[in-house]
């Protein structure tokens, strides 16, 4: 069993989260389970976020939506990928 999750960091998540939604919007099919983490509430809501995302594309594909989203400045993403053998 093999598992893809993609992890992305928002250094400036008030102003690049709108470009980050439009990429994952354009791969939405690809995204079987997404949680989105910042710390605060209210007025004292964090700049920046955490987004953990189960992806279930093939490799080329898992690989090409964590490059589109990497070039956006203040984002970081990283492709992981869980195995089991058996």
């Amino acid at each position: 069993m093999k598992k893809s999750i993609l992890l992305i960091l928002i250094g400036k998540r008030k102003e690049e989260a709108v470009r980050v939604q439009q990429i994952l919007t354009g791969w939405g099919c690809l995204i079987k389970t997404r949680l989105g983490i910042h710390d605060g509430v209210l007025e004292n809501c964090s700049d920046t976020g955490l987004l953990i995302l189960e992806i279930v594309g093939t490799d080329e594909q898992n690989q090409e939506i964590a490059r589109k989203l990497s070039v956006l400045p203040g984002v970081s993403s990283k492709l992981v990928e869980l195995e089991i053998e058996q």
